[in-house]
């Protein structure tokens, strides 16, 4: 609809454009034709020009037709809504809601309001930053005086929105802004009227709620009369008077320490009735373990009572057995010691015969050890009658690591050779005398 609109007060436009356009052109023909009467001669005279009166006035009339049509159209944007101001009948009844409304041209004109949710603060915002810019946050906070005639600063934001189906009323009866000549003013009376009936440390603390739901009742009721829909009032933060703040706090403490001190005395009753408790219990606990003790001792005197019934007859077939076990030990010992002396006879006859056996053997050795011994020093005598001379070689080879003197006649030519000879002569007739004495035996 607003391209319809725009279109319409454009071709308007245009209409008008072409009749003034006209009517240029005629003046121009008019000059154009003066001109030529003014110099004769020149050229021929041009046709007398014709104004077109009806033709630029006929243009210009039917021009009004859409821009009048333009001007009727009335575009109500989104989050807004608007009511019919007549110049004859003052503010009509009804609100134009948006969306695309007709009005009567020239004679009403729609004013428009703001119906999105609207926020009035005082103090610093949550953003750090303050209501208002180039204000401070001190000079923003909304004063008010409590019962005791201190003054409280109070940071407040209520948020609000117009309603659209009293616009009527707002448009004929509010000053406009709403939002600046209307809400401050109710809020800032409210919070005034309020806060006296209250201590300071009721605001502060122990009645904040209830201050802040009898203001949201008091905001909403007042500004519900004027067209305005409150949707919450919020208190914020409070500055109390510095040295009221000072000696709160120090009541606090006082009161924190004094808290304090009630608990950890709850605390040390609390001990002491445990501690009561617990001797109790331990009293009660240790006559239960006596009486049960006593009890157990009498069921183990009666158990052992009974138990002495099958005792005795088991004691005494454990001594018949005990015995019986003796008996057999004591046979098996006797027949342990006999075989063990016969293994002794047994281990000493084999003992002697291994004896006797190992005799026999080392005597063989000695028999053929001593044959050899006979038979090599033949062989050596038979060399050495052959050879004398290996005589001397052999001696030196034998004394080579020792010198020894030796005084011999000057003809005792091979004595050490006799010597040795008649040695071997001497040994080898011992040897055939003993084979010859055992064979009698």
């Amino acid at each position: 609809m607003l391209a319809l609109r725009y279109l319409l007060i454009t071709g308007g436009l245009g209409m008008i454009l072409a009749a003034v356009s006209i009517l240029g052109y005629d003046l121009y023909r008019e000059l154009m034709y003066r001109r030529a009467l003014a110099t004769p001669g020149e050229g021929p005279l041009p046709p007398l020009p014709q104004w077109r009166w009806r033709t630029s006035l006929a243009l210009a009339l039917l021009a009004w037709g859409p821009i009048l049509l333009a001007f009727s159209i009335v575009v109500v944007p989104s989050g807004t809504a608007g009511v019919r101001v007549s110049q004859t009948s003052g503010t009509l009844p009804g609100t134009l809601y948006p969306g695309v409304h007709f009005v009567t041209p020239l004679i009403e004109d729609v004013a428009l309001f703001d119906t999105r949710d609207q926020v009035f603060t005082t103090g610093v915002a949550e953003d750090g930053k303050t209501a208002a810019a180039g204000v401070s946050a001190k000079s923003e906070l909304l004063n008010v005086q409590a019962k005791e005639g201190l003054t409280l600063g109070l940071a407040i934001t209520v948020r609000y929105r117009l309603d659209a189906r009293r616009l009527d009323y707002i448009q004929s009866n509010l000053p406009r802004p709403v939002e600046k000549e209307i809400v401050p003013p109710v809020v800032a009376s409210v919070w005034r009227e309020l806060i006296p009936n209250y201590t300071v440390r009721d605001v502060f603390s122990a009645k904040r709620e209830e201050v802040r739901q009898r203001a949201a009742g008091m905001i909403t009721q007042k500004l519900a009369a004027d067209g305005i829909v409150v949707k919450e009032v919020m208190l914020r933060d409070i500055q109390l008077p510095e040295e009221y703040a000072k000696g709160l706090e120090t009541l606090l403490v006082k009161e924190q320490e004094n808290d304090r001190m009630s608990v950890e005395t709850e605390l040390k009753q609390k001990q002491v009735r445990i501690a009561e408790l617990e001797a109790e219990a331990t009293k009660v606990q240790q006559i239960k373990q006596a009486e049960g003790e006593a009890q157990v001792h009498v069921l183990q005197a009666k158990g052992e009572s009974d138990a002495m019934q099958y005792t005795l007859p088991l004691k005494e077939k454990q001594i018949q057995q005990s015995k019986l076990e003796a008996e057999a030990r004591k046979e098996a010992t006797i027949q342990n010691a006999e075989a063990a002396a016969q293994a002794k006879v047994i281990d000493s006859k084999a003992e002697t015969e291994r004896r006797k056996l190992l005799a026999e053997a080392e005597a063989d050795r000695i028999r053929v050890t001593a044959a050899a011994d006979a038979e090599r020093m033949q062989s050596e005598a038979v060399i050495l009658k052959q050879n004398p001379l290996l005589i001397n070689k052999i001696v030196a080879e034998r004394l080579s690591d020792k010198l020894q003197i030796m005084m011999v006649p000057a003809d005792g030519k091979f004595f050490f050779a006799n010597d040795v000879l008649r040695s071997m002569n001497v040994a080898n007739q011992s040897s055939q005398t003993e084979p010859q004495e055992e064979q009698p035996k």
